[in-house]
């Protein structure tokens, strides 16, 4: 017999549904003692010895029929047959007959579950044994009818299960055990009871006293899922005792201002606050509460986070986070597993970080319209068990109102639960009613056990409603009249549980209202606190000086000696470690190249990222081909040609001083880049970059773009120092090989609030990188969007010397080398970014023309635009005639946009402003190789020619 979990589990149960004919067999074989599977040999000898004659089986009087032990007749076992059949449904389909809706009137699928539907009879179940059902049932448990009776009871309460897509067989075993013992029910005391009635009153007097105080108010309203708060208490408490240090939460707007006010602490008045409008930044924090940062352009009440400190005297046990949320729901889903995998690594140490799963957990809580219309939820579903994103589990909630804005389940999936979409997954679902606070306890306590002894996720699908429309200024009966009829008859979950106490004899008449009083009066002093309404607002918002004065100077050159010596421990590797062929000698090249000042792009990142983890920075790099490189450039991962064994040598440079994470991603952007955004954002001190396959990819992404990275530290105050690397250029690979939208992250540009480079060389690479890590903790810091090489990653033009490394800095703008040396000579100054700034190069090199006339600059740094640097170029051309923009994105994409009003600033008095490239395009580049070769030749002509 199986094991699992402390339990034995029957083959019956194990071979659901189990064919007749096959147990026959089984059993004909048992009996002649020929091999049978060890589980049905342990249930056959169960059944006792075989009857007088069993073991003549040569003749038909004597066949399996007439020899099941104990008096089992055939009839008997085709009706235990049937009877485990039944018990199987019960398991799979209880969930249709559970009393899991608090608005439905409706009569349940119990149809399944009726035992005329199997030709059962209740003396038939009878007259068999319990075991058949349940292994191990509990004492008052005689027999199968019993059994049967049992599961119908546990399966269809107001809390149900769907179990029956978890795959693996322990786990399988565990959740039935669970389920039908009913361990997972805590002991609930009297005065925990009470404390639960306390906290139901808490929630909805906070609601009421917003309701009527700032009437007509958005607030979002937790009402209906009341038991949101307790369901979070109980989680959070049971994962502290159990060890956990950190807990990340995030969640869209619904009932966000009740969870930060009862669950992360913040206090009422600054809410109220926030409510009219009146200065709130003076007001104390409530004890514990931490970490209530607003940016300077801020944000509307209900996306905001907030940090809390549980504390034992002055002991922290535990921080929780609520993350910052913008409108776009469940995005913050993948930001917020990234703030727990950072949480629970430690980075201060050579390899790959270590990773504990037990300090650190997520819960994340979603929408029952977002959770199956989203595909942000089923990307971020698939990071739970991969190797460089899992968490050892997330706790999900569905806060399900049973409507999505106005619109009803039917319109907003095509499944019968919002939950659905993680069965997929194999993550085990609970459905609880939200009217039913202990049962909603009992769910809480399902899930973290479960999370502790699987370390994968959970999912709660709390069933509830919304008392008033999609915000207090709908009028929901307009759309849903028929729901809301049976709302506003439903007394509150709080009024519900008092009712139940009151049964029990556990609470008196007048102590609902005690208690009650006892809260308006908290919430209108609270409210009295509360500065008067202020109408003088500050209306310009500036960013704080330090942000805006940009990065100070900063030395990121290293010296020669240790970079040298870095450069041949990355060479190394174990003895009888077989790198590819071709491979091992394209890697070891680096030595001479390193000497003879040939430094290609990987070979510079791969310097860089050695000499940031030699200085004790660590690192976490991700991406679709991260480890090899898209094309095959970076290979910072060696494979073992003969045994497939992988090797990094950066985890292990005898300088090393921290982690180094590098990480294949799935084929994903959005959950991936805000995954690696939260990681960042959680753990500041950690160089995270993120490579997109293709730069173009990065469409994918733009919600995390534009609502975390670009706007995270106006809106919250919150700073990141991510790298995003764009792989971009025409090399007329078609419209999605050519082009990262460099105009997108430059019209998200301002406020200092990122860096955006378009480089053209090695050293200008290895220098930016550097300069980032040793800005990290720093106030200046800022993302960094890099639009990276295809081609120019093995261009003899794009290459640097060592000493570029060792003694150089990140220019914002480098001159062509060998034009502008006549200054009175120059009549154009051609600027432009990246790629195509190599093929003038290339092109200039190759023509016997004389270009005295002309001064080639590349801007490197687009973002902060380098216009101290530009104008000191400009002045000192005194013929200068025309200022040229090259590029090679159509002219309403690339940098032309954002660049040209610029360039008409610096421009001196009849100098004019010219751009060359392609004509304004809908398509960002041409689909045939042969034009686009055309077209790029001709920009390049034009853009060198008089």
């Amino acid at each position: 017999m199986s094991k699992g979990a402390g339990r034995l589990i029957s083959p019956w149960e194990k071979f659901h549904g189990p064919n007749l004919g096959y147990i026959m067999e089984a059993y004909e074989a048992y009996l002649e003692n020929q091999e049978v599977d060890p589980e049905l040999v342990a249930m056959f000898q169960q059944w006792g010895p075989p009857a007088a004659g069993a073991t003549d089986t040569t003749t038909e009087n004597t066949s399996f029929t007439q020899t099941v032990a104990q008096g089992l007749s055939p009839d008997q076992l085709l009706k235990a047959v049937q009877a485990v059949k039944l018990a199987d449904n019960i398991r799979s389909y209880g969930h249709l007959a559970a009393d899991i809706n608090p608005l439905e009137n409706s009569e349940k699928d119990t149809k399944r579950m009726e035992l005329s539907e199997y030709g059962l009879t209740e003396d038939d179940l009878k007259g068999l044994p319990s075991t058949f059902i349940i292994q191990n049932p509990p004492a008052h448990i005689k027999n199968a009818l019993d059994a049967i009776n049992h599961l119908k009871q546990v399966y269809t309460k107001s809390l149900a299960f769907e179990l029956h897509h978890v795959h693996d067989q322990e786990e399988k075993n565990w959740l039935r055990n669970m389920v039908e013992s009913e361990d997972y029910f805590p002991a609930l005391t009297p005065e925990k009871q009470k404390e639960m009635l306390k906290r139901l009153a808490e929630v909805e007097g906070f609601e009421n006293f917003i309701h009527r105080t700032f009437v007509g108010q958005k607030r979002f309203s937790i009402e209906g899922v009341d038991s949101l708060v307790p369901l979070l208490d109980e989680i959070i408490s049971e994962s502290v005792q159990s060890g956990a240090k950190t807990i990340n939460i995030g969640m869209a707007h619904r009932g966000r201002l009740n969870v930060l006010a009862h669950v992360l602490g913040k206090p009422y008045e600054m809410i109220f606050a926030e409510f009219q409008h009146a200065p709130n930044k003076e007001l104390v924090p409530s004890e514990g509460s931490i970490g209530i940062n607003y940016g300077w352009t801020g944000d509307v009440k209900y996306h905001l986070g907030l940090d809390r400190q549980i504390k034992d005297e002055n002991t922290i046990r535990a921080r929780i986070t609520l993350a910052n949320n913008p409108s776009h729901l469940e995005f913050v889903d993948p930001v917020v597993v990234g703030y727990t995998r950072a949480a629970q690594e430690k980075r201060t140490e050579p390899g790959f970080p270590d990773q504990d799963p037990t300090s650190s957990f997520a819960i994340l809580i979603h929408g029952d319209a977002a959770f199956p219309g989203q595909g942000i939820v089923a990307e971020t579903l698939n990071l739970s068990q991969l190797r460089g994103y899992h968490t050892g589990g997330t706790i999900h909630i569905i806060a399900n109102n049973m409507i999505g804005f106005t619109t009803e389940s039917h319109d907003s999936r095509s499944t019968k639960y919002a939950s659905d979409l993680a069965k997929g997954y194999e993550v085990p679902i609970v459905h609880v009613n939200a009217d039913d606070p202990e049962a909603v306890l009992a769910a809480a306590h399902f899930a973290t056990l479960y999370r502790k002894t699987f370390q994968k996720d959970f999912l709660i699908d709390l069933i509830g409603y919304r008392r008033y429309g999609h915000n207090e200024m709908d009028e929901p009966v307009a759309t849903n009249p028929l729901m809301y009829n049976i709302i506003h008859k439903r007394p509150t979950v709080k009024n519900l549980y008092f009712d139940s106490l009151k049964q029990k004899g556990l609470v008196r008449d007048g102590e609902l209202k005690q208690i009650d009083d006892s809260i308006t009066q908290k919430l209108k002093e609270a409210y009295d606190k509360v500065p008067k309404h202020s109408e003088e607002l500050d209306t310009e918002m500036r960013p704080p000086e330090i942000v805006e004065q940009g990065f100070p100077k900063i030395k990121t050159a290293v010296e020669n000696g240790t970079l040298s010596q870095l450069n041949e421990d990355l060479l190394k590797w174990p003895e009888g470690f077989k790198v590819f062929n071709k491979l091992d000698k394209i890697l070891r090249r680096r030595s001479k190249a390193y000497k003879e000042g040939k430094i290609d792009w990987a070979h510079a990142e791969t310097l860089a990222f050695a000499s940031i983890v030699s200085e004790g920075t660590p690192i976490r790099l991700t991406g679709q081909d991260s480890e090899r490189g898209t094309f095959a450039h970076r290979h910072i991962v060696l494979h073992d040609s003969d045994n497939g064994k992988v090797f990094s040598p950066l985890h292990h440079l005898p300088t090393a001083k921290a982690s180094f994470a590098v990480h294949n991603s799935p084929l994903s952007e959005m959950a991936v880049l805000g995954f690696e955004y939260g990681y960042n954002v959680f753990s500041p001190e950690t160089l995270v970059l993120w490579e997109a396959q293709f730069g173009d990819f990065a469409n994918s992404a733009q919600v995390m773009f534009d609502q975390f990275i670009a706007a995270g530290r106006a809106k919250w105050g919150q700073k990141s120092g991510l790298v995003m690397l764009l792989p971009h250029g025409y090399e007329g690979q078609g419209p999605e090989h050519s082009s990262a939208r460099l105009e997108r992250f430059l019209t998200l540009a301002a406020e200092n609030n990122w860096t955006v480079a378009n480089l053209s060389t090695a050293a200008q690479y290895f220098h930016i990188l550097r300069r980032q890590a040793l800005m990290l903790q720093k106030e200046e810091i800022r993302p960094l969007v890099i639009m990276t090489p295809k081609s120019l990653l093995r261009h003899p033009l794009a290459t640097s010397s060592s000493q570029e490394l060792t003694e150089g800095e990140f220019q914002p703008i480098v001159n062509q080398p060998g034009t502008g040396v006549k200054p009175d000579s120059v009549e154009r100054i051609l600027l432009g970014s990246g790629k195509v700034m190599i093929d003038v190069h290339d092109e200039m090199a190759k023509s016997e023309d004389n270009f005295d006339w002309l001064q080639v600059t590349r801007v490197e740094e687009i973002y902060p635009f380098p216009m101290k640097e530009l104008s000191d170029l400009v002045s000192k051309f005194s013929n200068l005639k025309e200022i040229v923009w090259i590029q090679e994105e159509p002219k309403n994409m690339g940098a032309w946009n954002f660049a040209e009003p610029r360039l008409k600033e610096l421009a001196p008095k009849g100098v004019e402003v010219k751009y060359v490239g392609r004509r304004r395009r809908s398509s960002t580049a041409e689909g045939d190789p042969v034009v686009h070769k055309k077209e790029q030749t001709r920009i390049v002509h034009e853009a060198i020619s008089r």
